[in-house]
This record gives C-alpha cells, structure tokens and sequence, in this order.
C-alpha cells in the first residue's frame, strides 16, 4: 500500500530555521518529503507510520523558544503520486552545472552533461533538498570510474544513479522502506543502469562486501547506529559520505567515526545543513 497521511504543520513565527528543524525532528520519526513554504511545512508520512501521540511529543519537544507548531492531518488514499509530484513539488534541477535532474513528465528540461530520470512517487531525494544536493555535489566531485558504491538510504536511488553514470561499478543501494526500494528499482530502470542492485532493508542485508565508496544520506540517529556496519564494508582508501542532519550534530557524528578507527576529512554545509567525509586509512 502506499496510502500516507498528508501533514500540514502552520509554524509561528515562520522561519527557514524553525522548518529545517521542524523537519529534521519528523524525519527521524518516519516522515517523508517535506515542502516548506512562507507558513511551515507540508509533509508525507505513510498511513501505518502514523502515530498522533509521538507527533505530540515531538512537537512538545520543540527545541526553539518562542515557536509554536499547529497540524493537521489528511488521509491520503495511494494513487498516481507522479502526478501529485508534477503538479505541486517536484521541478527540474540543475547541480553543479553538470547535473539535471527531472521527470519523466517534464516538458522544458535544462542540458547537463549528467541527466537523471527521477520519477519521484513518494519516495525522498530529488535533488532539491540540502542533504541530497551535498551528496550529489560530492559524487560530481569525484573520479567512479571502476569503483564500488554502496548508497544507504537511497530512496529515490538518485545518488546510485549518478555514480553509476560516473562510471562506479558495482553499485548496491539500500532502504529500508519497502515503496522506496520498488520507486528505486523503476529508476535504475529508467536510467538503463542494470549494474545498480537495490536491496530492500537496512544493514542487515549487507553482505561480506567492501565498497570503495559509501553514501549515508539518512539522519543522526540512525548514522550513530550504524556506522560501524559502513566501517566495516570500507578497504583501505574507501570514503564514506553522510548526510542528513546539521553541522552542531557534526562533533557526534565525528566523534563515532574517530572511535571506529576512520579519519575525519571535512565536511560542507548548506542552509546549516552538513555533509561529511571520512576515509580508511
């Protein structure tokens, strides 16, 4: 099934702040696809994630003074969710000036020299959040060309297709969500990448395998858990990219890389957004 329920949070007083923060709270409860505007934000959380006492609890937990947060909540029947996409969400983005990124049901695309399908439905990354637009100018920035990918979280499998157009080979992409898996086996389909192998679970469905490079766009919390599982899939010279929260997380996430024997190597922000890299000496 892929009913969701349709979440529209008013926040005052609004801010790019107050929404990013918004946002990065539900996301770690299972929310999906946030469109902030002027007023908050409108997300997706699929219809059995849904849990009204926990999104009270959250919101009860709002860590900026000041701020308060009304919702409601409509039930979203499954249906053509390309069409939603078209309509209200989803436009054509150009990265780096080497990468664009649309739909199928695109008229007017821009010239990349990468160009990726992307046929969104309900599953996370099409480019035009920070988290993703960091990865992807992290795989713009570097040489696949033979070189093994594994992307955790891969919703959409946008990063996993760039790679894989990059030249990366063998490329496995993984989520835990099952719709998001089924949306990412259509475009690696649409991309004509049969290289690209998409696994449905988290890290328990990684195999004895090394990966020259690993992709970790999902958020803190789950990072924290499982980068020892990334760690252990990285040769000497690997590099591991994560994304998915802000930079204060980032003596956290450093912190646990440091302990699990990886070498922080820098990170890069967007809107307070960060990405960083690690590498196995």
């Amino acid at each position: 099934m892929n009913d969701y329920m349709q979440m529209r949070l008013d926040v005052e007083p609004c801010s790019e702040v107050a929404t990013d923060v918004l946002a990065a709270m539900l996301g770690e409860i299972g929310y999906e696809s946030f469109v902030p505007d002027e007023n908050g934000v409108t997300a997706f959380v699929p219809q059995g994630v849904y849990d009204e006492a926990q999104l009270d609890r959250v919101l009860a937990g709002f860590p900026l003074e000041g701020v308060k947060v009304a919702w409601q909540a409509v039930f979203v029947q499954g249906q053509d969710w390309n069409e939603e996409w078209e309509k209200n969400y989803f436009k054509p983005i150009v990265v780096g000036d080497e990468c664009v990124i649309h739909s199928t049901f695109h008229k007017e695309v821009p010239q990349a020299r990468y160009d990726v399908l992307i046929d969104p439905k309900m599953a996370f990354g099409t480019g035009h959040h920070e988290t993703t637009t960091l990865m992807l100018q992290a795989i713009l920035a570097a040489d696949f060309t033979g070189r093994s990918v594994l992307d955790m979280g891969c919703g959409t499998a946008v990063l996993a297709i760039l790679a894989g157009m990059k030249g990366a080979s063998p490329v496995v992409a993984v989520d835990i969500d099952e719709f998001a898996t089924e949306n990412a086996v259509e475009n690696v389909r649409l991309n004509h990448l049969p290289e690209i192998e998409v696994r449905l679970g988290g890290v328990e469905v990684l195999k004895q395998e090394s990966f020259d490079f690993v992709f970790a766009n999902i958020n803190r919390n789950i990072l924290l858990a499982d980068m020892h599982a990334y760690a252990d899939r990285m040769k000497s010279g690997s590099r591991l990219f994560m994304s998915g929260f802000y930079v204060d997380d980032i003596p956290s996430i450093r912190a646990e890389a440091e302990r699990l024997g990886l070498r922080f190597a820098g990170y890069a922000e967007k809107n307070r957004w960060a990405r960083v890299e690690c590498v196995k000496d």
